[in-house]
Formats: C-alpha cells, sequence, structure tokens
C-alpha cells in the first residue's frame, strides 16, 4: 500500500490532472493507493484573498468567486466532456452555492472568525478532490472518495487544529478494511469531535498523507510535486544543483528549515516515527530524478547533503557589560521575542557574554525591537546594556549533512570558499547535532555564496571563472579565439569551465550571466551590444556579483586603469597587458598590492613585460626564494627589435615603423614604442617587481627620435616627419654598421639606476643575435652573478601576448 499526494501545481489544470491520472492508473496493478490531494493550484490564496475582502464590506469578492467557479467548471468540461459532464457540473455549482452563502455571511457581519474561515477554505481541497474522483470514474478507474472531516479528529484550534491520534488512526484503520482503491482523500481539511470542520494548517495537504501512511504503517509516501525531488541547492540561484537521491529525515528538515520548501518538517512526523520511507517525485517528470528520504543514512560519500537559504533576515544584537554572569539574561531576551510572536531562525552567543545575537524575519523587526526595548528598559537607561542593534538585508546559508559530524574541516571549507570570493560573515551558528553550519551574510551575496559553497562541496574538481573582457581588437580577439578553442579541453581535462560574461570594445558592450557564445561573439557585440562606458562596465561586474570573477584589460587605456582599484576591492581579479598601472605612482603601484593581499583579489599582469614570456613570474620566484637583483640588461620591445632588425642601408626607417604597425606589434600610435616610454614602464615594472621603489622619471631615457617628430599631433603627420628625418636614421645605422655592431634599445637597471636607450651592440653580446621581435632579459643576482639568469622569446605579437594572457586566466583556476 501506498499513499501519493499531489500538490497544487500537479492538480493546477486539466493537463495535468491527466498526469496525474495516468501516474495513478499506472500503479493499480501494482499497489493498493491512496491519492491525497491539494487544491487546484492557487485557489487557497484566492480563497484567503476574497475572504479578507469580503470581511471588510467589500463586494469585489464576488468577482474572485465568480472567477473560481468558472475555472472548476471548464476543468470538468475539459476532463470529462460538455455532454457528459451535466451531473458533475451540478455538483460543483452546488458547493459553490453553498461556499457563496459562507462569504455572504462574514459580508454582511464584516467578521471572519477562524472557524469560518476553515469552512471556507475547506472548499479547496473539497471541490479538486471531488473533480479527481468523478474524472476517474469517467476513465473508467472506480475508486472511493474519502471524507477526512468524519475520519481525521482535531480539536476546535481552528486554523492548525491538533489531531488526537489515539482516534484518528483507529478511524483510519477501521475505514480502509472495507474500501474501494484507489481513494480519493481531501488533504488540509479535518473536523473536531462534533463534525465542524477543521484545518491542518501549513502543509496541511502533507501532513493528511502522513497522518494516513503512519496509521496504515504503508510501504511508502510519495510526495508528488513540481520539482524533481530536494535539491543539493536553490536552482534559480545555482544552475549546476543537481537532485539529492538519498537523505535522512533529520536532514531533510533541516534543508527544510532553512529555505527548501519541498516539505513542510512537522507535516512528515508521523512518517518518521514509523520510519516509512518517503519520497519527493515531479509530476511532470515522472520519470525523472527524485528524492528519497528515510531514515536510514546511505554510504553516499558526499559529507554535505544540500546547502540551504534563506533571505529576508534581520540580527538583532544585544550587547553590554551587564549581561556577564547574569543568568536569567537570555531567558529574559527569548521571552520578550516569544511574547511578541517573533520566530527565531538563528543563535549565537559569544563565550564572554557579553553579546548574544538572534536572527529573525525582517517583517519581525519592528515588533521584536518594541518588546525587547521593554523588556530591559531599565538596563538601557542605566547603561548596563546597549541600545539593540539592528542589522537588516541579511541572509542566512546553511551546509547540511549527517556526516559532517564525523568530519574535520567542513566549516574551515566553507569559510574559506566564502572568503576567498569576498563575502563577510555577519554571524556563524553550529547545532549540537552538527547537522547543519549556519553562516549570515550581506542578501546581496547570496547567489555568490551559494554558487562559491555548491562548487566547493559539490564540484570540488570543477571550478568556474567568470571572465569580463574589455578590448576585443587584434590581443582580445585572439584571446577569444583561444578559448573557445580550449574550453571542452579544460572542462574534460582541467575540470575548468571559463565563461565569457562580458565584453566590451571602445564603442559597444554586453554581458550574458550564463556566457557569450564565442562563436558568434563579434555578431552578438555588434547586434544586442549597447553603448560602451567603462564606469557602467565596472558596475556591471559588481551587480552581478559572481563567483571566481575576473576582469581582464586588453586596452592601453588609462582611464580603465584607473579603475583597477575599485575592481579588486571588490574582490574581482585582474589579468591585464596594461603596463598604465603598474608604472603610475609608486604609492599606487603599491596600493593595488596591497588590495590583493586584503582582500583575496588577484593582480597579474605577467604580459606587462615581454608579452607571454615569463619574465614577472620568474623574477617573482627568484625574489620569494631569497634570491636578490643586482642587475638587469634587457630587450623589451618586440616592436623595437622587430624594426632595427629589419632596418639597413636599403630600406627606409618610416616603411619599416609601418610595417611593424600593420604586422601588430607596435601600438596604434607608434610615437609610444619609439618614444622609449613603454619601455621605460616595463624596465620600471621589473624593478619594482625586484623590491625597490623607483618612479618612471627615475629613468633616464636617451632618445633616438628628433624631438620635432614626437611633437606631431597625429600618427600620419609623425610618420610625415619621419621621413623627412631619413638621413637622420641612416646615419645611426652606418655608425654601428662601420663597427660591425647591431643596433638595439636597451634597458638597464644597475647600482641603484636606470635608463633606456638605442646601444650599438657588439658581435659577443647576447643581444647581438637577437631576431626578429624577440625579447632577451638578463638577471644577475647573488646566484647568477657570474653568468645572468637569461630568458628569450618572442615579446610581441597578438599570438603570444594573448596566450600570456590566458596562462595568467589559468594561474588563477588553478589557485
Amino acid at each position: 500500500m501506498k499513499v501519493l499526494k499531489f500538490g497544487g501545481t500537479s492538480v493546477g489544470t486539466a493537463d495535468s490532472l491527466q498526469i496525474v491520472k495516468q501516474i495513478v492508473e499506472e500503479r493499480l496493478d501494482q499497489d493498493k493507493l491512496i491519492v491525497v490531494v491539494s487544491a487546484l493550484g492557487g485557489v487557497t490564496s484566492q480563497l484567503v484573498d476574497c475572504a479578507g475582502q469580503a470581511s471588510y464590506g467589500n463586494k469585489t469578492y464576488e468577482n474572485i468567486l465568480s472567477e473560481l467557479e468558472e475555472r472548476h467548471l471548464k476543468v470538468v468540461t475539459q476532463l470529462i466532456g460538455k455532454d457528459s459532464s451535466e451531473k458533475q457540473r451540478a455538483k460543483v455549482i452546488e458547493k459553490f452555492k453553498k461556499l457563496k452563502d459562507l462569504f455572504q455571511g462574514v459580508y454582511f457581519v464584516k467578521e471572519l472568525s477562524n472557524k469560518v474561515k476553515d469552512a471556507i477554505l475547506s472548499y479547496g481541497e473539497i471541490l479538486s478532490s471531488y473533480i479527481i474522483h468523478e474524472y476517474l470514474k469517467s476513465q473508467g478507474i472506480s475508486n472511493d472518495l474519502m471524507d477526512p472531516r468524519k475520519v481525521i479528529v482535531t480539536d476546535s484550534n481552528f486554523g492548525k487544529a491538533n489531531v488526537d491520534f489515539e482516534i484518528t488512526n483507529q478511524n483510519i484503520v477501521d475505514y480502509f478494511q472495507d474500501t474501494t482503491y484507489p481513494v480519493i482523500v481531501p488533504g488540509f481539511v479535518s473536523g473536531n469531535s462534533k463534525g465542524v470542520t477543521t484545518t491542518l494548517g501549513r502543509g496541511g495537504s502533507d501532513y493528511t498523507a502522513a497522518i494516513l501512511a503512519g496509521a496504515l504503517r504503508v510501504d511508502a509516501l510519495e510526495i508528488w510535486t513540481d520539482v524533481n525531488g530536494m535539491m543539493t541547492a536553490d536552482p534559480r540561484m545555482v544552475s549546476t544543483a543537481h537532485t539529492i537521491e538519498n537523505i535522512t529525515y533529520q536532514e531533510a528538515m533541516e534543508l527544510s528549515h532553512f529555505g527548501a520548501k519541498v516539505i513542510y518538517p512537522p507535516s512528515i512526523q508521523p512518517v518518521l516515527g514509523k520510519k516509512i520511507p518517503t519520497f519527493v517525485k515531479n509530476t511532470f517528470d515522472k520519470d525523472g530524478a527524485y528524492t528519497k528520504i528515510s531514515n536510514v543514512s546511505t554510504s553516499n560519500s558526499e559529507i554535505i547533503k544540500g546547502i540551504s537559504s534563506v533571505k529576508n533576515i534581520t540580527l538583532l544584537n544585544l550587547t553590554g557589560s551587564g549581561m556577564v554572569g547574569i543568568p536569567s539574561f537570555s531567558n529574559r531576551l527569548f521571552k520578550a521575542l516569544s511574547e511578541a510572536k517573533i520566530n527565531v531562525i538563528m543563535i549565537t552567543q559569544a563565550s564572554s557574554e557579553h553579546s548574544i545575537c538572534v536572527g529573525i524575519d525582517d517583517a519581525d523587526v519592528d515588533a521584536a525591537k518594541q518588546s525587547i526595548d521593554q523588556e530591559f528598559v531599565y538596563e538601557m537607561n542605566t547603561k548596563k546594556i546597549n541600545a539593540l542593534e539592528i542589522e537588516r538585508n541579511l541572509a542566512v546559508v546553511a551546509l547540511v549533512g549527517e556526516k559532517m559530524q564525523h568530519h574535520v574541516g567542513v566549516s574551515g571549507k566553507m569559510f574559506e570558499s566564502l572568503g576567498l570570493n569576498g563575502i563577510n560573515i555577519k554571524a556563524i551558528a553550529q547545532g549540537s547535532s552538527e547537522r547543519n553550519i549556519t553562516a549570515v551574510i550581506d542578501e546581496h551575496n547570496l547567489r555568490k555564496a551559494l554558487n562559491a559553497l555548491h562548487e566547493s562541496f559539490f564540484l570540488s574538481r570543477r571550478k568556474k571563472l567568470n571572465l569580463y573582457m574589455i578590448g576585443v581588437g587584434n590581443v582580445g580577439g585572439t584571446l577569444l579565439d583561444q578559448i573557445a578553442k580550449q574550453h571542452s579541453y579544460l572542462l574534460e581535462n582541467e575540470q575548468i569551465d571559463l565563461r565569457i560574461v562580458g565584453i566590451a570594445n571602445s564603442k559597444r558592450m554586453h554581458f550574458e550571466v550564463d556566457g557569450i557564445d564565442l562563436e558568434n561573439w563579434k555578431t552578438t557585440l555588434f547586434e544586442k551590444g549597447v553603448g560602451m562606458d567603462a564606469d557602467l562596465f565596472i558596475k556591471k561586474i559588481k551587480s552581478y556579483n559572481l563567483i571566481n570573477s575576473v576582469f581582464i584589460d586588453n586596452t592601453a587605456n588609462a582611464d580603465i586603469a584607473g579603475l583597477y582599484k575599485d575592481v579588486l576591492l571588490n574582490n574581482i581579479s585582474i589579468v591585464t597587458p596594461n603596463k598604465i598601472a603598474c608604472a603610475s605612482s609608486y604609492e599606487n603601484y603599491k596600493e593595488l598590492k596591497n588590495i590583493t593581499q586584503e582582500y583575496n583579489s588577484r593582480y597579474l599582469f605577467e604580459t606587462n613585460v615581454g608579452a607571454g614570456l615569463p619574465i614577472i613570474s620568474t623574477l617573482s620566484d627568484l625574489i620569494k626564494s631569497g634570491d636578490k637583483i643586482n642587475k638587469i640588461q634587457a630587450v623589451l620591445s618586440g616592436s623595437l627589435n622587430f624594426i632595427f632588425n629589419y632596418f639597413n642601408a636599403d630600406t627606409k626607417f618610416v616603411d619599416i615603423v609601418k610595417q611593424a604597425q600593420v604586422d601588430g606589434y607596435t601600438e596604434p600610435d607608434p610615437r609610444i614604442d619609439l618614444s622609449g616610454v613603454d619601455v621605460m614602464r616595463k624596465i620600471l615594472i621589473l624593478v619594482r617587481e625586484s623590491g625597490f621603489r623607483f618612479e618612471l622619471e627615475d629613468i633616464e631615457n636617451e632618445a633616438f627620435i628628433p624631438e620635432e617628430c614626437m611633437k606631431t599631433d597625429s600618427v600620419e603627420a609623425f610618420y610625415k616627419k619621419i621621413s623627412e628625418n631619413e638621413a637622420h636614421f641612416q646615419a645611426i645605422f652606418a655608425k654601428a654598421y662601420a663597427e660591425n655592431k647591431r643596433l638595439k634599445y636597451v634597458a638597464t637597471f644597475d647600482k641603484g639606476k636606470a635608463s633606456v636607450g638605442l646601444k650599438e651592440i657588439p658581435s659577443d653580446h647576447p643581444f647581438y643575435n637577437l631576431e626578429g621581435k624577440d625579447n632577451i632579459v638578463l638577471f644577475y643576482t647573488n646566484r647568477y652573478n657570474e653568468q645572468p639568469l637569461v630568458i628569450k622569446g618572442a615579446g610581441a605579437g597578438a599570438g603570444v601576448t594573448a596566450s600570456g594572457i590566458f596562462a595568467d586566466i589559468m594561474k588563477i583556476a588553478n589557485s
């Protein structure tokens, strides 16, 4: 024998009721079935609304009531057929006539007692059960319709009646000794000893099903709803949430207490004690995943069974020296809350006894404050305790699992996960049963917290990074292509899910929380993008508040670099080839570095120097391992190395510069490269990363470009002046060539001084044979004293720069 309970969404329409019929029909040959049903979806709420309006003398209740009648009649017609449902329609009309009489009485006396309200609300289930009973009969399925008012006996506590289990259980046993299965039972409805209608309160239909299941000791209770069982987290907030296959009653009740609304804990008490398994299934996916709730803890290796949450929480914090050592203090606090009918969601108290904190629903704050202030008016007036501290707009997140009590480090993992995502914990509580760990956080961080915890405990091998990218030109576009090509590999082999959530160029920007399709990102940005605004772009990142957020700046824009502090302060990591921030004032450089340590964000800029070469990371490893940098010699401009490798007596300097720009080796404005400022910034960054306090103006710049060229007001004018000064560049080349030397633009740091400039390199120097766009860095350190540590390779180009940015992204993914 089994009890099947169908909730309001399962019996909401004619279509859904046809599915209910299929579920019942498929089981007729296997089990004796008891089918408990709720009112049609939304009907109970409408009846409550009607009753309220009638009690205020508002006749608009009649319109709602007429709509409800029409809805029920329509369902009858759809299920049984217009020509065959005359009898059933007449019966529904009769029931509504009685219901209308009740409402008319409320309207005339302008009073709604709990007794009358129960009589009104009972009609939701009475009507739905009658319709289902007749529908099954019309389909050739004989069944009985039970009136629970004659079987489930309660006291007269109208609105939430208490069941007399001794009488009720015997009534149930007697009733089911001689009946026709399946039996259709309206849930929620009961009757007192005099047969007057009562109701069972919140979760009443589940309660009816559990009462029947417990009394008859059935094989199973099945709760059919509109979700696939209990989920590891709220699927509306966590896209990777999945069904919990097995869970104990204790775990299920913990999850339900903290927001999982699939079951209402008190309603399943009758089956809990009898150890009757309960199954939570989806009416609209009847063969899909489901949850089994039982007293048996499975051998499942998961320590945590689910993550639950409650929004709209307020913390009340009572503090003061007068609390210490006062044994009745807590009692008085909870007495004050109880008298104000305030439900306490969580409690935490410091061992110093100097404070006690409780979490309540936001809606109860005013009543709670008034009651507490009244209770402790003397202590507050005499300054023995402080004024009540109130912190609103909070949420509770709770980890639930039986096995937590046998494993160390669960709470540490929870707090680390929240901390790494910049989520501050306001209060913590853990029950003595150790089945849950509860934390209170800012409500705006709830989605982020749930995703961070779910990833940590249920997808521990998979990490999702949410990437936001400004700059989708040569480097950015190449990076997007690289990510698209590697996405499947990283997901399958590295358990890393890279999602591009936002992209922007100088004109447009576009966001998609679930990830932008990288196969069509150009079209998407053009067709769906809105006007680009860097400040708004950053505001969007902050408002989404996604876990593991990374901001990628592929520009050379000073205004965007100026936003880095705000980004890092919001626990958003930065990856960038933009050198401006790191080469700004030393105070700003250090502040950005310090923020990353305080707010658990990352600021990675490997591509500031040498594109994809591991120059900065190697330097960092040297410093961390205790080595000291004594001298740096480097060719750090791939564009300038390209230019001087191909410039000779048979070429024009201006033509080589233009070619370097076309090939993407220079900035859009080549004056930045030829001025030496770009190389100055690079050596400055290396000097700072070596541990020295240095400013850009401390670096000597030995210019080789005539001043009149650099003072031009456009790139076109610059090229014209370069062409006019061809003799100057040919003379520089001729002098070096005559001495069998090659021209290289070299950056040097030695004995506390730094400089950049064009140098004539002899044939025995490591720089002499540096080809194409390659970079090279020589680190002279305490360990690498006579023979320097050499790093050499391609130092410019979209492909290698993008791969360097990609490598920094992967460092964050693997951290």
